[in-house]
């Protein structure tokens, strides 16, 4: 199978690469970002792609590791340059997009490439890369995602009544998935296992 890669100037498929893209998505506190940095832990073949925000940078991220940390005036230069693969506001807060080099670049060298937007993102990746294979990470249940994000303590109260209104929307969306992880709170080994053997399975 190939993957396709993105014109840098019109964010629409281009030349054809042999690396896969796996788009993992969910709700927000599933566990995206906890996942994808086992999986650099592990040194499992796969290559991140880094997403742009602009929201703040939280204690212990790395710009450049975690995320493209912008203020508004730099999002806009790449936004109005046609820089993104996909860009959106998150819980009408901050926008977040996928810069079309953080995926360019792996698929051209024939590296498997792993993105981790919204999922009102990952709908939009589906349609410009539609042999991207997608994975939905979910909580065992709605009730288990507001413990989560009152742990990580980076949310005001309001905030996070925004972000559970929309998990409880984003989950409404499992079907349109290829696959689906249930990340349990006491069961990561099993979350990452399933991720490698989705990953493998598609190789």
């Amino acid at each position: 199978p190939h993957a396709t890669v993105v014109d840098e100037d019109q964010g629409q498929p281009d030349t054809l690469a042999t690396g896969l893209v796996f788009v993992l998505s969910g709700p927000s506190g599933v566990g995206k970002s906890t996942l994808i940095e086992r999986l650099k832990a592990d040194q499992f073949p796969i290559t991140h792609c880094v997403t742009a925000t602009t929201r703040p940078r939280r204690h212990g991220e790395e710009h450049g590791k975690h995320y493209y940390f912008l203020a508004e005036a730099e999002y806009d230069q790449l936004l109005d340059r046609g820089q993104f693969l996909e860009h959106a506001v998150v819980h009408n807060l901050y926008r977040y997009g996928i810069p079309l080099h953080s995926i360019r670049d792996g698929l051209r060298r024939g590296k498997d490439v792993i993105l981790a937007p919204d999922v009102q993102g990952a709908s939009t990746v589906r349609c410009k890369l539609p042999n991207a294979i997608t994975i939905f990470l979910r909580p065992p249940s709605l009730e288990e995602l507001a413990p989560r994000l009152a742990a990580r303590g980076t949310e005001t109260q309001a905030e996070r009544r925004i972000r559970l209104a929309t998990a409880e929307r984003e989950m409404q969306r499992m079907s349109e998935y290829d696959y689906v992880i249930v990340n349990h709170r006491d069961r990561l080994d099993q979350a990452v296992g399933d991720l490698k053997g989705i990953v493998r399975a598609e190789r």
